[in-house]
């Protein structure tokens, strides 16, 4: 079971750290769930709980009544602790048992997938943790939560490339259906009925998945498909993504539609087109493990700029797992919206999308997103890549 496998590999991360406990408190998750428990978990859980994993490998969790049940039949949990007017007693119980130098908390100030306790849970950890002296052995979880969602299992990879091949089937589908004279909203609505097919989930919310862009002075990303027609002569992207089982894909794709007359793009398409694939190879050959992921960001971006265009107007990648958006490492530049995840070091089992985009005048945005892993070696693909412009006549 995944539950089983995350754990087991929070153990290790809790040792190379060298963090006596992690300890995840929340309540009520279906209303304001912490992004964590996907992986430690796999339900949601109505009242105060707390599930605290140690690096000597001992694992327990305290639970409301109801849910002690569900918590055990995980199997992670050597302890399940259940309580019917308070979980307060129990908890400081064990961790007085446990004495740990630091409990790592799910907070932090610059990464979303580690801010999980909400400001109420924190006030009240705090204050049980001050009856037995232990609220200043908070520490934040970033480190280990990071780890943990970064690092990708061989389980989490083969559903991540089993959502990426359903993909880029409904992408081949979708080749063949868009016309001159379909609109955006026609496009995605053929490939959210091919996605039905399958009994699959989109990888973010339904109306921007797929994203369809058609001709010059489009959205250019992140806004629904409208009733604007394909014409020929232009460049038209999509971003689309499919979730299997929990993990997703994310894939962009760039379509040119040929004039009357024409067999091959016009030079200004192919050259913009050309310069979005050199500058993905560039930084994927800039990928190693160690490496800050601003570096292979400035790669791309100075090569695009290098060729006329002006920068794209955000990070190079983001990571990929049980969001589209997911890890705290980024393939971005230092601004301050990124905060530090641009210098973060890349680690093996991470899981990258590389998504340059630019604009030819006249004609459209040109971009790709591809998704490559990282190995010992450097980043290899896990997508197909896209190297050639696919030709709509």
């Amino acid at each position: 079971m995944l539950v089983q496998e995350k754990i087991n590999q929070a153990v290790g991360i809790l040792k190379e750290f060298d963090c006596d406990c992690w300890l995840t408190f929340v309540r009520e998750t279906g209303l304001n769930g912490d992004p964590i428990l996907d992986y430690i978990v796999g339900s949601d859980v109505t009242w105060h709980s707390a599930f605290i994993i140690s690096k000597s490998g001992s694992t327990h969790a305290i639970v409301g009544k109801y849910d002690q049940k569900t918590i055990e039949d995980t199997g992670a949990y050597h302890q399940v602790e259940s309580f019917v007017e308070g979980m307060k007693e129990p908890l400081l119980n064990y961790l007085k048992q446990l004495n740990p130098k630091q409990i790592a908390i799910n907070y932090s100030k610059s990464s979303e997938i580690c801010d999980g306790i909400t400001y109420g849970m924190y006030l009240t950890l705090t204050e049980f943790l001050s009856e037995i002296g232990f609220e200043n052995r908070m520490i934040s979880a970033e480190k280990i939560i990071s780890a943990l969602r970064q690092r990708k299992s061989e389980t989490e990879i083969r559903l991540i490339k089993q959502a990426i091949k359903y993909t880029e089937d409904i992408y081949a589908k979708a080749g063949e259906f868009i016309q001159p004279g379909k609109t955006e909203e026609e496009i995605a609505s053929f490939m959210t009925a091919e996605r039905h097919k399958l009994g699959l989930e989109s990888a973010w919310e339904e109306n921007t998945c797929p994203a369809v862009f058609t001709g010059p002075d489009s959205a250019g990303a992140h806004y629904n498909p409208t009733e604007r027609r394909v014409e020929r002569g232009h460049l038209l992207n999509m971003d689309f993504g499919l979730k299997v089982e929990g993990y997703c894909s994310d894939l962009q794709r760039t379509f040119y539609v040929l004039k009357e007359g024409e067999t091959t793009a016009p030079e200004a398409v192919q050259k913009g087109f050309d310069t979005i694939v050199e500058s993905i190879e560039l930084a994927r050959h800039t990928m190693k493990p160690g490496v800050q992921g601003i570096a292979v960001d400035t790669a791309s971006r100075q090569y695009i700029i290098k060729n006329g265009y002006e920068e794209f107007p955000h990070a190079l990648g983001h990571q990929v797992g049980r969001f589209a958006h997911d890890g705290t490492a980024l393939l971005g530049p230092a601004w301050e919206k990124y905060a530090n995840k641009p210098f973060e070091k890349i680690e093996e089992g991470m899981v990258f999308t590389l998504e340059p985009r630019l604009t030819v005048p006249g004609y459209g945005v040109a971009t790709i997103e591809n998704m490559v892993v990282m190995t010992s070696d450097g980043a290899e693909y896990i997508s197909t890549p896209q190297t050639e412009l696919l030709y709509i006549k």
